[in-house]
């Protein structure tokens, strides 16, 4: 499943010609390209989808919605180690 998630905005810089930022999505840090939100600033929270700032969002429904997907463990299925994930998944295919 490929979720859209808040995180919070940590750096921001520019790669290749484009406005990326370094985000946190409670405790797990990704790269996110910021052209669909060019004044998004350090600190502000976004929606984040495949990789791609789509929606600023406040401080408290960021947080609200990272505690719930924490709690239905889709941060895990989300950003967990693809290996591990694997592994998991195969755990239940017989040879």
């Amino acid at each position: 499943m490929c979720l859209a998630v808040p995180g919070r905005v940590l750096d921001i810089g520019e790669r290749d010609g484009t406005r990326m930022a370094t985000v946190d999505f409670g405790g797990v840090q990704k790269e996110v390209c910021l052209e669909y939100l060019p004044d998004l600033r350090v600190g502000e929270y976004a929606i984040v989808h495949v990789g791609f700032a789509l929606q600023r969002l406040d401080e408290e429904s960021a947080k609200q919605t990272l505690e719930l997907f924490a709690e239905l463990g889709m941060l895990q299925e989300e950003f967990g180690d693809p290996w591990e994930l694997a592994a998991e998944a195969g755990e239940g295919v017989q040879q």
